[in-house]
């Protein structure tokens, strides 16, 4: 079988048998692609060695890119020939003994209560795009904890006891519940209003159902919500430059600040494994000594 044919049938299985969202199979169509372009899509798969998949990841590492980014290209050729192997179209894995790069530690960024309430009420402040929708979307993200994507995708069926909580679809399609403050809460009621409106101007018989949407009354995208955090954070807004994952980030160490369980803020955050939201812990740990440095005469 050549590569070219086993990725092929791979990602199929990927998105129908496995059911991985369109985002993660994209994600194995890049790397597999370009260890096609390392290899050659013609080459027979029972040729390929443990040299050769080493010699990929060195160029990925002449390239200079990222230990994750490396990381995942390995993952992605190890599932790939677990796949063939388990369905006999080699007998010999010749990933199995490829090792991951070490990732350096790096401490997730987020911002200060006085910048993200800077930021939410910077909409209110500056009329740069639509100021109810743009309000409404950064204060839902830091009360909720959301991924720019869950958020992306959250329709209006999705809300429970008046808007207090939703239900959202998470990786790996895994649901959970987020909540909303009343502050985020507020905020809808205005930007709902609006949106009827908009719907209304536009002349759309069947509305979406996706809660934000652009002022044509479409849904809007993934692209659309990173360029409105770019436009607010930029020198037309705070001056500030963060990125969307910030309000996540901010969420999860806001919670574990004011005295949350860990394994609560797990749950809301939607974290398969408890190590990963434990990092916001050592956000908090380096916090809590840069304040000490600082306060105390002795600090430094």
């Amino acid at each position: 079988m050549k590569l070219s044919e086993l990725v092929d049938e791979f990602l199929i299985y990927l998105s129908t048998v496995r059911g991985l969202s369109d985002n993660t199979v994209v994600g194995y169509r890049n790397d597999l692609e370009q260890f096609m372009q390392f290899l050659t899509p013609e080459i027979d798969i029972l040729t390929i060695t443990k040299e050769n998949i080493l010699l990929c990841v060195g160029q990925l590492s002449k390239q200079k890119k990222s230990a994750a980014t490396i990381n995942r290209f390995i993952a992605a050729v190890r599932t790939m020939f677990s796949y063939s192997r388990k369905f006999g179209y080699i007998q010999k894995d010749p990933s199995i003994e490829i090792k991951t790069v070490k990732i350096p530690k790096k401490v997730p960024s987020f911002m200060t209560a006085a910048e993200v309430n800077q930021l939410c009420n910077t909409p209110l402040k500056n009329e740069l795009l639509w100021q109810s929708r743009d309000e409404c979307l950064f204060k839902m993200m830091y009360s909720s904890g959301c991924r720019i994507s869950e958020i992306t995708n959250l329709k209006l069926s999705d809300f429970m006891d008046n808007y207090h909580s939703a239900i959202v679809t998470g990786k790996g399609n895994k649901q959970r519940r987020v909540f909303f403050g009343e502050d985020a809460r507020n905020a809808l009621a205005r930007y709902y209003q609006d949106r009827k409106k908009v719907m209304a101007e536009n002349h759309i018989e069947k509305p979406t159902d996706q809660l934000f949407i652009n002022q044509k009354g479409e849904p809007i995208s993934v692209a659309g919500i990173r360029y409105i955090i770019t436009r607010y954070s930029g020198v037309e807004g705070t001056n500030h430059h963060v990125n969307p994952h910030a309000f996540r980030h901010t969420f999860a160490t806001t919670m574990l600040n004011n005295g949350a369980d860990v394994r609560i803020v797990q749950e809301m955050l939607g974290h398969s494994s408890i190590s990963t939201t434990q990092r916001y812990t050592h956000v908090t740990t380096e916090k809590l000594i840069e304040i000490y440095n600082k306060a105390h005469p002795h600090g430094e």
